[in-house]
């Protein structure tokens, strides 16, 4: 016999339901380099092949402001930060890029290759962000700054040579930031009011442009970053430093301790690759049981991405050469040996994301703009177009949201369709 729900039961169902997919729809997180940081894509039915002069252009925005910051695509709005005069600035658009509104969020870095480098972090209705001159700041969707502090100023710290290249990372109700200095290396501020949660004790080291990684293993969640001589990872529940790796000896058979680090760390099976420009060495290094060590699994000489990401696909790491030899060359490196599987040149090094199973290759120098087969015996290029608009280097790296891909170039923002 089938039983009848009572009414007021269907009804507590349904709003229990519907609480439950608004919630998961309200929470989603838009980070640096998609999710996870990865440069990994959740995208399907993306094309194959493009057209000789490229996918279609849907559109495209100017007056963005000076910059090499990437977007940040949410499912109503396109986010993008950018200097105008002495100001960071960030500008909402519209899927259909049209301008929703702007906001002044700080002092913009003035020293050199001045444009803005903060990739805004999206997170339950609000956006965090970093100025160049050490703002971190809180602004809802609607444009309004919530609060703002400078770290730089609390914790006695300064921007390096290259100013401030941090998209701030959202971990449960924190925001976490990186200012470095005497007093403190990574702190967590609260997310609705800024204050503050946890400070790393400090490794007597400058701020870096690594965007640190969030590592979930053995049941906790630690935050992986490279600062001045030091690899290391801190708790995510309280900042205290669980492990570090003095990456400098690590370093020393070749000399090398120019101490500029950029490229975001990578997780895997209990297994963290760490890879920087400037003839770094690139590692991998393997947690232990409980996660409070690190062993090095093996060492490649070889591969120095500078500040354009790597990709994890498979057993196999993609990204490009900055100082090492061959010089400004495309590589792949297998996860399992770190042997370098190939090294060729097309254009100059540049920013690497991945979707769909193809890679996109985008070269810092000319615009140039690749789809590529992953191979693990050459680099398989299956079609290329130039980027022409815009001014500066090609440093912003590409994104690709419900199959359209995002190409920022200087002040223009280009939109074409890829699927």
């Amino acid at each position: 016999m089938k039983v009848r729900k009572p009414f007021f039961l269907k009804l507590l169902i349904s709003l229990l339901l519907f609480t439950t997919s608004v919630s998961i729809i309200y929470c989603q997180l838009y980070d640096w380099r998609g999710p996870g940081r990865t440069g990994i894509y959740n995208e399907t039915g993306l094309l194959k092949k493009w057209p000789d002069t490229g996918p279609k252009l849907l559109w495209e925005a100017e007056n963005m402001g000076d910059g090499y910051s990437s977007v940040t695509v949410t499912d109503n709005a396109v986010y993008v930060t950018g200097r105008k005069e002495s100001s960071d600035v960030l500008t909402a658009l519209s899927l259909d890029g049209k301008k929703k509104w702007e906001t002044i969020y700080g002092k913009a870095w003035m020293t050199n290759h001045t444009g803005s480098r903060c990739i805004p972090t999206y997170y339950n209705e609000n956006l965090f962000l970093v100025s160049g001159s050490g703002d971190i700041v809180c602004i809802d969707s609607n444009g309004k700054i919530k609060w703002s502090k400078n770290h730089f100023s609390l914790y006695e710290s300064k921007p390096l040579m290259f100013g401030i290249s941090e998209s701030p990372l959202v971990v449960d109700n924190m925001v976490i930031v990186s200012p470095g200095g005497k007093k403190a290396s990574l702190v967590a501020f609260n997310i609705n009011d800024g204050k503050v949660i946890w400070e790393a004790e400090p490794i007597e080291a400058e701020p870096q442009y690594v965007n640190p990684q969030l590592i979930e293993y053995a049941g906790e969640k630690m935050i992986v970053t490279v600062m001045g001589e030091h690899i290391f990872a801190v708790d995510a529940k309280n900042g205290k430093i669980l492990w570090k790796v003095n990456y400098v000896s690590v370093n020393a058979a070749a000399g090398r301790v120019m101490k500029n680090h950029a490229i975001t760390p990578q997780y895997k099976d209990g297994c963290i690759l760490i890879a920087n420009g400037y003839n770094w060495v690139a590692l991998k290094l393997k947690l232990s049981a409980d996660g409070n060590s690190v062993e090095t699994v093996w060492e490649n000489r070889s591969f120095d991405p500078q500040h354009g990401g790597v990709v994890l696909l498979g057993n196999n790491i993609f990204g490009s050469n900055h100082m090492s030899k061959p010089v400004d060359t495309w590589v792949c490196v297998d996860w399992i040996t770190g042997k370098t599987l190939w090294a060729e040149k097309w254009f100059s090094r540049g920013s690497i994301i991945s979707a769909d199973g193809m890679l996109y290759l985008f070269e810092e120098k000319s615009g140039h703009l690749a789809l590529v087969r992953p191979n693990t015996t050459k680099l398989d290029i299956v079609s290329d177009f130039q980027v022409t608009k815009g001014q500066g280097p090609f440093w912003a790296h590409p994104v690709i949201n419900k199959g359209r891909l995002y190409i920022r170039h200087g002040d223009v923002l280009m939109v074409y369709l890829i699927k």
